[in-house]
């Protein structure tokens, strides 16, 4: 959430940093309107409440004195409706105030490449060259379903489409895979975490799928109270400290956890419609980290090296990119997608975001931490997929695949699969 106050200081600043993300200077300037008739009638409240206790403290003494206070406690009366109304007025005010707020996205960092959508993305850089077929490389489902270790038609048929079975080396796979991940991550000093899976409203707010993307997740009703499948373990990790100050001399806090992933994604029909990209279920392991303002350009630099670390000892190519401000996810202030190849689609798709969401976070889950001076102030929050587990599968099958339909397994997962070098059909 942005502050306000900064809104009040720098309109025109505000105005010209969000119409890169959609906003109008309309919505802004109603904002401020309203935020300046609430403050004015907050004004007029207080006046008329501090008139109410003087006046007060006058009846109390006239009664003391045995004198006649009738007239005056029938003027309080009439001022106590006019408090009341105010009260309202203000409760009302707020609300529209609040609605318009935890609507706007963060402010993109001036290092951000400006533009409506992905077409302004900026690629930073390249590790490897994509690998040479002397054959025709096949999809990742296909090679999946040849081997025996992908089954999307027993998943439609349990859950629908968009499901699937990891079976036997599949499973095997997946599993070696996210050990891999948070083995690597914790030599990186992460802490692991197993989170819950289900949060509540508030949690969802904290880290600002709430309110804009509620019919993108999938919610259930406990004991009467709203709980929300994870759409990302960011959402837990990110909220462990919500509500609360931390000690500044122990930051950075970096944690990271592996976590089912659920996600309804209403408006991808007709995307990704095979295969494991974009699944209604995944496993992802997550980079969250907390820190000082002043850290977190430079920390959002090693949380995406951390990502990228990851598949250079897979040896898949990638490169990265800036994403333009158009393109960032709400809380972001900015992001860097890192994408793998894919040779059956001839193209890099994204494993991995890494976002710097600067104190927009911070401030929706009010995570503050004391400062040296003993000054308390919000921090900063990190995210980052450090990977998505099932887009990690589909880019070693596709760029390990032998022309005989069998898969090598990557060098450094050879020990999480008990010495397994290729995964090959079985009969």
């Amino acid at each position: 959430m942005l502050d306000l106050k900064l809104i009040r200081q720098r309109p025109d600043w505000i105005k010209e940093k969000l119409s890169s993300r959609g906003v109008t200077a309309e919505e802004i300037d109603e904002l401020l309107g309203l935020d300046e008739q609430r403050r004015a009638k907050i004004v007029a409240d207080e006046n008329l409440k501090k008139k109410r206790n003087d006046v007060s403290e006058q009846i109390a003494q006239i009664k003391r004195e045995k004198g006649d206070a009738s007239q005056a406690i029938k003027d309080m009366r009439e001022v106590g409706a006019q408090i009341k109304q105010l009260d309202q007025e203000v409760a009302e005010l707020d609300e529209k105030v609040t609605y318009i707020l935890v609507r706007l996205p963060n402010i993109p960092d001036d290092s951000v490449p400006v533009g409506p959508n992905e077409d302004y993305n900026v690629e930073i850089r390249k590790w490897a060259t994509p690998r040479e077929f002397d054959f025709e490389p096949k999809a990742h489902w296909e090679i999946g379903e040849n081997l025996g270790i992908l089954d999307f038609e027993r998943g439609a048929k349990v859950a629908g489409a968009r499901f699937v079975y990891y079976k036997g080396f599949g499973a095997k796979l997946e599993r070696a895979l996210y050990n891999f991940m948070l083995d690597e991550h914790s030599k990186e000093g992460y802490e692991e975490v197993i989170p819950p899976y289900l949060v509540n409203n508030d949690a969802m707010f904290g880290t600002s799928q709430f309110p804009k993307f509620t019919e993108d997740v999938y919610t259930v009703i406990n004991e009467g109270d709203p709980l929300t499948l994870i759409p990302t373990a960011e959402v837990p990790l990110t909220n462990y400290y919500s509500h609360e100050i931390i000690d500044g001399a122990k930051l950075p806090i970096y944690l990271t956890a592996l976590t089912p992933c659920f996600r309804s994604e209403a408006g991808s029909a007709g995307r990704d419609t095979r295969g494991l990209i974009r699944l209604h279920q995944f496993n992802k392991v997550e980079m969250v980290k907390y820190v000082k303002p002043e850290d977190s350009f430079n920390e959002l630099e090693k949380l995406t090296a951390d990502a990228e670390d990851i598949l250079k000892k897979l040896k898949l190519p990638y490169h990265v990119i800036t994403l333009a401000s158009g393109d960032a996810s709400f809380s972001s202030a900015k992001t860097y997608d890192i994408e793998v190849w894919l040779p059956a689609q001839n193209t890099y798709r994204e494993i991995s975001s890494c976002s710097n969401c600067t104190d927009f976070q911070a401030r929706r889950a009010q995570i503050r931490y004391r400062d040296e001076n003993g000054k308390v102030q919000y921090l900063n929050t990190l995210n980052g997929s450090g990977l998505a587990v099932g887009r990690t599968v589909a880019a070693i099958l596709e760029n390990y695949q032998n022309e005989d339909g069998s898969v090598t397994v990557p060098e450094v997962l050879v020990p999480y699969m008990n010495g397994v070098t290729k995964l090959i059909a079985e009969n």
